[in-house]
């Protein structure tokens, strides 16, 4: 099986999913009554929403892996505050949690591969520091 283009097909899957997250919170904040603190936290959340695709795609565009882990750390950090604002949504009474409880979950779901990548980007960087020679084998 050729791991190239299993690791692109799941890039690609990954884009698609974030971008689909980024529509869905601006259909979402479009929707929120026009009160000062729906504005608000509306603000918050179409920034860090937005965020998470376009970094995600910068992530895939990234020079080395250490480039890729600090970005694919911006990507972690916007999908967890997207969260926040979304629950801060619930908690304030603004939006009930049912309207808004699988966005909740893709976040959570988004959250959990990015921080999986993350980790699997540090373990590769780790191994290739830490590979014996053959010569010494």
């Amino acid at each position: 099986m050729d791991t190239t283009k299993t690791r692109k097909d799941k890039n690609e899957e990954l884009k698609r999913r974030t971008k689909e997250f980024a529509l869905r919170i601006i259909k979402l904040i479009d929707s929120l009554p026009t009160t000062l603190v729906a504005r608000t936290i509306g603000q918050q959340l179409v920034r860090s929403g937005t965020s998470v695709a376009a970094n995600y795609r910068a992530a895939c565009r990234a020079r080395s892996n250490a480039d890729f882990i600090a970005k694919m750390g911006i990507v972690e950090e916007e999908c967890d505050e997207s969260i926040f604002w979304i629950e801060m949504l619930v908690d304030a009474e603004i939006v009930k949690l049912g309207r808004v409880e699988k966005l909740i979950d893709e976040g959570n779901q988004l959250t959990a591969i990015f921080v999986s990548s993350i980790n699997t980007a540090r373990g590769s960087k780790r191994n290739s520091a830490v590979r014996i020679p053959q010569s010494a084998l």
